[in-house]
């Protein structure tokens, strides 16, 4: 079958995936510095919205978008919103380890992990949730390497994240976790084998939703990106440091 990508589209996944983790380490970073009980736990909740939500669910659907293929093609509902629960769970999960208390490399690496199986987690759910007249067979060293990216550019970004606390240095760590979250995504494609059946699945009780709305919905999710960015970082600045 036709197996290529649109690079505007693979651009655009990526830009998403930096603005979302962007939007996410601005509240990573306030999380150490929450004077009560109830903030630190929104920022840790915010933050998982946003690298799991933003940076990694919309990257995805985006670069599934960015796969032009000469077959019909449609996405599980359920099975989809089931992906985005793992990624917000598991990145939550990471971000309360390492932001809670002080930082340290015992923690990184545990951290590290639930970032990268959120990822992970992410993405191949996510491919799960495709409704095609074919079945997916993976490399396993291609699928096991595109795991390892996730993980160790997740502890890269996560260490820069609570090392380097200027603008610049943010900047930087987001542009390290789209690299992840991307390397991550098209690695994992990359493993992907495709055998035709000729049958397309029946998707679940909820229904599906095909790549003519997925392209629609993935501008909107753009868009909600950019703005959670600017909103953050607003946010950032403005805070109280001290209880009212």
């Amino acid at each position: 079958m036709l197996d290529q990508y649109d690079l505007l589209l693979v651009v655009l996944s990526y830009v998403v995936s930096v603005l979302g983790s962007f939007a996410s380490l601005q509240l990573v970073t306030a999380i150490p510095e929450a004077v009560t009980g109830a903030d630190r736990r929104r920022a840790i909740l915010f933050a998982g919205l946003a690298m799991g939500g933003a940076a990694i669910w919309s990257m995805h659907f985006i670069g599934m978008l960015a796969l032009q293929t000469d077959m019909p093609m449609a996405y599980d509902i359920l099975g989809t919103l089931g992906s985005v629960v793992i990624a917000v769970v598991a990145c939550t999960l990471g971000l309360a380890i390492v932001g809670i208390g002080t930082f340290n490399f015992d923690k990184l690496l545990p951290a590290s992990v639930f970032m990268g199986a959120g990822v992970a987690g992410m993405h191949y759910g996510g491919m799960a949730a495709m409704l095609m007249p074919a079945e997916i067979d993976y490399d396993l060293n291609i699928l096991i390497i595109s795991i390892l990216i996730a993980v160790f550019a997740a502890c890269a970004a996560l260490w820069m994240a609570f090392t380097m606390r200027g603008l610049w240095q943010k900047f930087g760590s987001a542009l390290i976790m789209g690299l992840a979250v991307c390397g991550m995504h098209y690695t994992g494609m990359a493993a992907a084998r495709y055998r035709m059946t000729g049958v397309t699945p029946e998707s679940g009780f909820a229904g599906s939703l095909s790549g003519e709305y997925l392209g629609i919905a993935a501008s909107l999710i753009s868009v909600a990106v950019l703005f959670l960015s600017i909103g953050v970082a607003r946010w950032y600045r403005l805070r109280p440091l001290v209880p009212a």
